[in-house]
Formats: structure tokens, C-alpha cells, sequence
């Protein structure tokens, strides 16, 4: 059911090796240990259902990414060798409720808080576009998800930027403020363009 075209035999054992070698190389010593010390291996199983937990989260959220990017379930059931209901019931997420019949929905309040709307729907394709204009009329970025985005009004004007994990040290050390978790591949960012 899965397409073989997209990762070769050769970049499939480069993953699984590359996995493998973090598993083992990522506790100090644990591959030395297991030569003598039955303890080794109780390190080598809490080291694996690390890389587990790790491996199960960048599959929810590439999965994400390739919704936002208007990948269908099917397509994505194709890849991973389940049907589209398989894999919509395993790995769908919801956006909050916005306002019926609204492309932009008001959030939940509460008292003194400042306002909160989802702009949803949104793909991998236009939502910056879609932060660059609501920083301008000075909303910033709090949450998000596959397919929306949940902004915040402020007294500020605001921009954001998406970029890969490892550039977190780059973007706070230029002022930038991560938004929520990592989402694979990208970290989202925000940060004013005016003083108060």
C-alpha cells in the first residue's frame, strides 16, 4: 500500500542506523556496558522506548505537516500503509471551535485576558503569509496546530518567522520568542517590531 518511490533502500537503512546509533550512543557509556553489565540492558530498554516515544511524536507530527501542506488522508494512509480511515482515527487533530460559518473564530475568554481568534483554514503554503498580516494589525502567534493558527491581540505590531529545529540558538540570540513546542520540522517564532 505504500509508496516505495519515496525513500530508496539505501535512505531506509540510513534512518534505521542513524536511529539505532542514538539509541545507544545517547547514554554515556551504554554500549561499552553491555559487553559485562546485565544493568546495560535495562539502560539499552529505557534508551529505546525514549526513541520510541521520540519516533511516535516526529510521526504525529510529519503527519501533521503533510495535512498542512493539503495532503489528503489518503495519501497519507497510502504512505504508512493503513486505509484513510486508519489513519484519520489514529492521527486526526482538531482546531478549536471557531464561530460557525467563519473562517476566523473567537476563543474562549477569559476575564482580562486579551482577545483570541483561530484563523484556520491554513496550510504549510500560506500561513505565513497569513501571521505577517495578522502581526501587522498587531496579533501574535499563541498556539497552533494542522490547519489553524490561534493569534492574540496586542498593543504591538508583530512578526514571525517558521524555522528548522536547529536554528533555536540563532533566533533567541537575535530576539525571537518560540511559540509552544517544536513542531517537525519547524519551530515557530515571534517577536515585536515597535516599543511600546
Amino acid at each position: 500500500m505504500s509508496d516505495p518511490r519515496l525513500l530508496s533502500p539505501q535512505e531506509i537503512a540510513a534512518i534505521r542506523e542513524e536511529i539505532a546509533g542514538a539509541v545507544l550512543g545517547g547514554p554515556e557509556g551504554l554500549a561499552a556496558s553491555l559487553e559485562n553489565d546485565p544493568e546495560g540492558f535495562l539502560r539499552l530498554v529505557a534508551a529505546a522506548r525514549v526513541g520510541a516515544e521520540e519516533s511516535s511524536r516526529l510521526l504525529r507530527e510529519a503527519i501533521q505537516g503533510a495535512r498542512a501542506a493539503g495532503h489528503s488522508w489518503d495519501s497519507v494512509g497510502g504512505v504508512l500503509g493503513v486505509s484513510r480511515q486508519a489513519a484519520q482515527q489514529r492521527f486526526a487533530v482538531k482546531a478549536p471551535a471557531a464561530e460557525p460559518g467563519s473562517a476566523i473564530g473567537a476563543q474562549d475568554q477569559v476575564d482580562g485576558a486579551p482577545p483570541r481568534r483561530t484563523i484556520t483554514p491554513v496550510t504549510a503554503f500560506n500561513e505565513m503569509a497569513e501571521l505577517e498580516e495578522a502581526g501587522r494589525d498587531g496579533w501574535h502567534l499563541v498556539d497552533y496546530g494542522p490547519l489553524f493558527l490561534v493569534v492574540e491581540a496586542s498593543d504591538r505590531t508583530w512578526e514571525h518567522r517558521r524555522a528548522f529545529g536547529g536554528q533555536r540558538r540563532r533566533m533567541k540570540a537575535e530576539g525571537w520568542t518560540q511559540v509552544g513546542t517544536w513542531s517537525f520540522p519547524w519551530r515557530y517564532y515571534k517577536r515585536p517590531t515597535d516599543q511600546v
